[in-house]
């Protein structure tokens, strides 16, 4: 998943990334609300994890300054406020959970997880990233207005990409997110359907700019 973490205390922000980045997880960090609210707002997250003692503006407004943009991201709220009337205040606010510090990481990443098996209605069911377009509830992707038929592991894994545009992706995450159940997947088999998606996507299309990037020594990237 891709997650923002609006934490102002540096310490804790670093323990987070760190932590999330080994489970897999794309991270960016925001040391203050206003900065945090530009990015909830400007760019595509599956999760917002927010204290809610922030300089310039605080979480709970931050999270309300969300919600009223229109924005269905899960949100986790974390605060050392342990008055029931605080937490209910965090939630008609528009957070989905709560969580007190100081906290177990094991637990948060527990509420992650959950956040994340929540029925997806808060994401999108249609990306695009310049004329290529990939529909989630018809399985239906077309660039310049041609279809493109992709196998279902093809889809998942352009998928994905567009949910994480502009962003270097490594061989091992992509793995991770496309087949985390796949027992006897090989250590190419990114390599493999990256070719896959080039061909049926940028080769198909030579005069359309090529979407999707070897970042060498790093991983692949797809930019609009």
């Amino acid at each position: 998943m891709k997650i923002l973490v609006v934490e102002d205390e540096r310490r804790i922000a670093h323990y987070l990334k760190q932590g999330l980045e080994l489970k897999a997880h794309l991270v960016d960090t925001a040391e203050d609300g206003e900065v945090g609210l530009d990015l909830a707002l400007g760019e595509n997250y599956d999760l917002l994890i927010v204290d809610w003692l922030l300089p310039k503006l605080n979480g709970y407004n931050l999270v309300k300054q969300v919600r009223a943009e229109g924005k269905t991201t899960p949100i986790l709220m974390l605060t050392a406020r342990t008055q029931v009337a605080d937490r209910v205040a965090g939630l008609e606010a528009g957070a989905d959970d709560y969580l007190n510090k100081p906290f177990a990481f094991s637990e948060l990443l527990a509420r992650v997880n959950a956040l994340s098996r929540r029925p997806a209605d808060f994401k999108s069911s249609q990306l695009t990233a310049g004329n290529l377009k990939l529909d989630i509830e018809i399985f239906a992707v077309s660039r310049a207005g041609k279809a493109v038929k992709l196998t279902k592991k093809e889809f998942q894994l352009l998928e994905f990409l567009l949910r994480h545009q502009g962003k270097v992706l490594t061989a091992e995450q992509l793995i991770t997110q496309v087949w985390p159940y796949d027992s006897d997947v090989l250590p190419n088999t990114a390599q493999v359907y990256i070719g896959y998606l080039r061909r049926k996507i940028d080769q198909s299309f030579p005069q359309e700019k090529p979407l999707i990037m070897t970042v060498r020594g790093f991983g692949y990237k797809l930019e609009g």
